[in-house]
């Protein structure tokens, strides 16, 4: 498989909200995720290592959302073993603060499975 065709099916699993799909199909045992600084005021580590890490961080985070009222996601774009994609959400946490967030990810690939992610906000 490709870059551009696993960054396609990506995408269209992404558009589906089918993200338990992604992380089983595409994500490596070894994936390492990369969260800027100032996501620790947040409670949000700058560095996850392995899948099992990166799958209870995003539980964590789902835990702490009470409605996503709208998301998107770009297309992809493809350079070399890499993809990105601008994303983002609007959405109330289960403390009533609603939230939009906007950034863009950049994804590493290797050998047909996703070996890192960066993210920008």
């Amino acid at each position: 498989m490709t870059t551009q065709e696993l960054a396609d099916r990506y995408y269209d699993l992404f558009q589906k909200r089918q993200v338990a799909e992604i992380y089983q199909q595409f994500y490596s045992a070894g994936i390492v995720c990369t969260e800027p600084e100032h996501a620790l005021a947040m409670g949000v580590p700058t560095i996850t290592r392995g899948i099992e890490a990166v799958l209870a961080k995003s539980k964590a985070r789902q835990e702490t959302i009470a409605e996503v009222h709208s998301f998107f996601s770009s297309e992809p774009i493809v350079g070399g073993d890499y993809f990105s994609v601008a994303m983002g959400r609007d959405m109330t946490l289960k403390n009533g603060q609603r939230l939009q967030i906007a950034e863009i990810a950049v994804f590493g690939v290797k050998d047909d499975k996703i070996i890192s992610e960066t993210f920008f906000y």
